[in-house]
C-alpha cells in the first residue's frame, strides 16, 4: 500500500508529459516557496513595526500568494490555508472551519480581515470564519504569541487575510471566475471590478456559492452538510501623495445545515430530513449566519514617518432553526467596534520605532428574548448571557538593524479588558447572574535574526502571550446543540499567560531549500472543558470549564529539492506535543449545585484535548511552460512565448499523510484515538494566452483520489452516533472530489 502511494503519482506525472518536447527557459525559480521568501526583498509582511522584510522577521511566518490561493481547491478560506506547516482546521462538514495554529485554536487565534480583527462569536465549536475567500488577495500566518500587536486572544498566532491590492494609477480591471466540485456538487461564481483613476480607487465584488451534501464510501451522502453562501464587497477611496483614505463595506450570508449524525436503529444509515441528499435547498435543522462590516482605513505620510488610523464596525447575526423554517430557537446578535491608531517612524541610523493604541467595544444580545417580550420564552434556547466588553491596549515596539547581517526587535504592551454579563430569569429561575470581571495584562517580545551568509538565516524569538476568558467560558449555562452537550461556565477563571520560545533556521541554495522551526510554549491557567457526572438535562452529557497549566513542544520542517528549475519535490512535516503539567482545578458553578474535587494528573488526562495529529505533506511538481510576466509586460518576450497557447503550465502530485494520534484526553471518553491515513491528490493548471496576452486561467484538482474513508482527528463529526450495523462511530470526511476552476481576467 505504501509503495503504491509513492509510485502512482510518479507514473501520473510521467504519463502526462512523456509525449511533449519542451524547451525550458526560466527567468527565475517560480515555485520554490522557501527560495522566494528568503531572496525577494520586495516581499513584505506585517511585523512589529509595520512593514518588515521577511528575511528580517524574527517570528515564524508563512505567506500564501494569490496564485497559490487561486490554484487551491477548498470549500472555505480556512480550508484553503490548512495545509500550511503548523496549521490545521477544526471542521464541521464542508462550510465551517476554524484555524488551529500549533495545537491552539478558538479564541487563541486572531483572524484579521480588512485590517480589523474578525469578530463572529468564534468561541463556538460550529462557528466558522465569516469571510468570503474570493475577496482575499493573499494570506499571512504569524505563528506564536502575537499579543504585542494584536492584544488579548492572539496567543497562538494571527491569520491575516489581506484584500486585493489597489491598482496602479490609470488601470481598470475585472475578473470573472467559476468553480465546480464533483463530490458535493459545489458550484460558485465570482465577479469583480476594480480601478484607479486620478487617485480615486474602487473595488466591487460579488460571490455566490452553493453545495449539496457531501459523500464518502462508508456513510454515503451526509445529511445536513449542504450550505449556501453569498457575499459582497465594495471599497471606495483616495490615494494621494499625503497618504490614503479608504472605506470598505462587506456583507456575508451563510446558511449551513446542521449535521446531527442520527442513524436508523436497524439499518445504521444516516437519517435525512430532506427529500433528497443532493438537494441544494435548506433542510431542518440549519443555521443562518449574517455578517456585516464597515472599515475606514487611513494613512497619513509625515516628514518623520507615517500615521495609521483604522476604525471598524461589525455586526454578526447567528440564528438556529430546529423545528420550523420560520421560527428560530436561538438568535445571537453581536455588535463590535474596533479601533487602532499607530505612529511608525522612518528608519534612521538603523532604528525604526512604533507606538500605538488599539481596542474594541462589544455588545452581544440574545435577540430572541428581546423580540418576544410578553410571550412565553420556554421555546427559546440560551447558552450565554447578554454581555458588554470593553478593552484597550497601549504598545511600543522597536527594530534595530545591526549592519547587513543582524536585526534585533522587540516591544512591550499593556492591556485592560472589562466584561459584564447581564442577569436573566427564565421561568422564575435564575439562568444567568449579573457579574463583572476585570483583567489586566502586560506582554512583551524580543527577537533577533541573523543572515549568517547568503545561504543561512537564523532566527530566535521569545514572546509572552495573554488571553482573557471569553463569555462562554465564564458564564455558559445551557445546551450547546453544535457540541451536543450541556455546557457550564466558571466565573472564577483566571486569564491565560503563555511564554514561548522560537528557534528557526532557513537554508537556501540553487538546488535545495530547507526550513526548520522549533518552539516551546508554556501556558499558565490553560482553559478547557471537562466532563462532570451531574446530568442537568436529559440526553446531554454535562461539561464544565476548568483550567490547569500546560506546555506544548513541537516543530515544523520543510525541504524542497529542485535539481532543475522546472521540477520541485517539496516535503513538510509538522508535530506538536501538548500536555497538562498540573492538577486540574475544581469545576464550580455559581448557578447550579455543581461541585468537584481537584483532579490529579493521571495518564488519562495528561494530554490537552484535540491536538492535531503529526502531518507529513509531499508534492512533486513539474512546470512544463513558464515565461516571465515581467518580460511580457515590457514587450521583450521571445517568439516562442508569443506563439505558445499555454503559459505557466504545471502538473503536480501530492500525498498528505496523517499519523496515528494516540495523545488524547481519555477521561470520560472525551476523545478517541484516530488511526493514520494517507490522501493522494493530482492537480494541473495553466494560463491560456493569445498573442502573449492572458485570457484565462484553468485549474483541475483531484483530492482524495483513491476515495479513502477517513476521519480527521479534529473533525467534530467523529463523535456522532455509532453505526449499529458496522460498529463504526461518527461520520467520515469527504471522499474523492474533483475540482474544476476557471478564472477570466478582464482588462480595460
Amino acid at each position: 500500500m505504501k509503495t503504491r502511494y509513492i509510485i502512482l503519482p510518479l507514473l501520473c506525472i510521467c504519463t502526462a508529459v512523456a509525449a511533449q518536447e519542451v524547451r525550458h527557459n526560466h527567468a527565475e525559480d517560480s515555485t520554490d516557496v522557501f527560495f522566494r521568501h528568503l531572496k525577494l526583498n520586495e516581499l513584505t509582511v506585517t511585523g512589529v513595526t509595520g512593514d518588515v522584510k521577511l528575511k528580517h522577521s524574527t517570528a515564524p511566518v508563512s505567506i500564501i500568494s494569490p496564485q497559490v490561493l487561486r490554484a487551491t481547491a477548498s470549500t472555505n478560506i480556512i480550508d484553503a490555508i490548512a495545509h500550511q506547516p503548523g496549521v490545521s482546521q477544526l471542521t464541521t462538514g464542508g462550510s465551517i472551519s476554524k484555524p488551529i495554529i500549533r495545537g491552539l485554536g478558538y479564541n487563541r487565534v486572531v483572524v484579521m480581515s480588512e485590517g480589523v480583527r474578525q469578530e463572529g462569536q468564534q468561541w463556538g465549536d460550529e462557528h466558522g470564519v465569516e469571510v468570503d475567500g474570493n475577496s482575499v488577495g493573499s494570506v499571512e500566518i504569524l505563528k506564536g504569541p502575537a499579543s504585542l500587536m494584536y492584544g488579548s486572544d492572539a496567543m497562538a498566532g494571527v491569520v491575516i487575510l489581506h484584500p486585493q491590492p489597489t491598482l496602479a494609477e490609470g488601470e481598470m480591471k475585472g475578473n470573472v471566475s467559476t468553480e465546480y466540485q464533483t463530490n458535493n456538487g459545489l458550484f460558485s461564481y465570482h465577479l469583480s471590478m476594480a480601478g484607479n483613476q486620478k487617485g480615486f480607487v474602487w473595488n466591487a465584488r460579488f460571490s455566490d456559492k452553493m453545495a449539496h451534501a457531501y459523500k464518502n464510501k462508508y456513510d454515503g451522502y451526509v445529511p445536513g452538510s449542504q450550505f449556501r453562501e453569498r457575499a459582497g464587497r465594495l471599497m471606495l477611496g483616495m490615494n494621494r501623495d499625503w497618504g490614503h483614505s479608504r472605506l470598505t463595506w462587506t456583507a456575508y450570508h451563510l446558511t449551513p445545515g446542521i449535521v446531527e449524525g442520527e442513524r436508523d436503529p436497524e439499518t445504521g444509515e444516516l437519517v435525512c430530513s430532506s427529500a433528497s441528499p443532493k438537494s441544494y435547498s435548506k433542510a431542518l435543522p440549519f443555521q443562518q449566519v449574517k455578517h456585516y462590516k464597515a472599515v475606514w482605513d487611513n494613512s497619513l505620510n509625515l516628514p518623520t514617518g507615517y500615521l495609521k488610523a483604522i476604525v471598524g464596525y461589525q455586526q454578526n447575526r447567528r440564528q438556529e432553526f430546529e423545528e420550523s423554517m420560520d421560527e428560530y430557537e436561538l438568535f445571537f446578535k453581536l455588535h463590535t467596534l474596533t479601533y487602532d491608531l499607530r505612529y511608525i517612524t522612518n528608519e534612521r541610523n538603523g532604528w525604526k520605532l512604533s507606538t500605538g493604541i488599539g481596542g474594541m467595544y462589544q455588545k452581544s444580545v440574545n435577540e430572541g428574548e428581546r423580540l418576544r417580550v410578553g410571550e412565553q420564552s420556554s421555546g427559546m434556547e440560551y447558552l450565554i448571557p447578554d454581555y458588554r466588553l470593553f478593552d484597550f491596549g497601549l504598545y511600543a515596539t522597536a527594530t534595530k538593524n545591526l549592519g547587513d547581517r543582524w536585526t534585533l526587535n522587540g516591544g512591550v504592551r499593556y492591556d485592560h479588558r472589562r466584561l459584564h454579563g447581564d442577569e436573566l430569569i427564565e421561568d422564575d429561575e435564575l439562568r444567568f447572574m449579573d457579574f463583572s470581571r476585570h483583567f489586566n495584562g502586560l506582554t512583551g517580545s524580543i527577537g533577533i535574526v541573523s543572515n549568517l551568509n547568503d545561504h543561512f538565516n537564523l532566527r530566535l524569538n521569545l514572546a509572552r502571550g495573554f488571553r482573557t476568558p471569553n463569555m462562554s467560558e465564564l458564564a455558559s449555562n445551557g445546551v450547546h446543540e453544535g457540541s451536543i452537550r450541556y455546557e457550564l461556565g466558571n466565573q472564577q477563571l483566571k486569564a491565560e499567560y503563555s511564554l514561548q520560545a522560537d528557534l528557526g533556521l532557513d537554508f537556501t541554495s540553487r538546488y535545495v531549500s530547507a526550513q526548520l522551526a522549533l518552539f516551546a510554549n508554556r501556558i499558565d491557567n490553560y482553559i478547557f472543558t471537562h466532563r462532570v457526572p451531574e446530568e442537568i438535562e436529559e440526553g446531554y452529557l454535562t461539561y464544565a470549564y476548568t483550567q490547569g497549566d500546560a506546555r506544548l513542544l513541537g516543530f515544523e520542517a520543510g525541504v524542497d529539492f529542485h535539481p532543475v528549475h522546472s521540477v520541485h519535490f517539496s516535503n513538510t512535516f509538522s508535530y506538536v506535543d501538548a500536555r497538562l503539567t498540573s492538577d486540574i482545578l475544581p469545576q464550580t458553578s455559581d448557578i447550579l449545585p455543581l461541585t468537584s474535587d481537584i483532579l490529579p494528573l493521571t495518564s488519562d488526562i495528561k494530554y490537552l484535548p484535540f491536538t492535531p495529529a503529526p502531518h507529513w505533506s509531499s508534492e512533486l511538481k513539474w512546470e512544463l511552460f513558464h515565461h516571465s510576466h515581467t518580460t511580457v509586460a515590457h514587450h521583450h518576450t521571445t517568439d516562442a512565448a508569443h506563439r505558445s497557447l499555454l503559459n505557466n503550465l504545471y502538473v503536480a502530485a501530492g500525498l498528505d499523510c496523517y499519523l496515528k494520534q494516540t495523545h488524547i484526553y481519555r477521561a470520560d471518553d472525551t476523545e478517541t484515538e484516530t488511526p493514520g491515513y494517507g490522501l493522494l491528490s493530482l492537480s494541473a493548471g495553466t494560463d491560456v494566452q493569445v498573442k502573449g496576452k492572458k485570457i484565462a486561467e484553468l485549474y483541475v484538482t483531484a483530492d482524495n483520489l483513491l476515495n479513502k474513508a477517513y476521519q480527521n482527528h479534529l473533525s467534530r463529526l467523529k463523535y456522532t452516533d455509532k453505526n449499529v450495523v458496522t460498529g463504526r462511530r461518527g461520520i467520515y470526511n469527504m471522499g474523492r472530489n474533483i475540482t474544476f476552476k476557471v478564472v477570466i481576467p478582464i482588462t480595460f
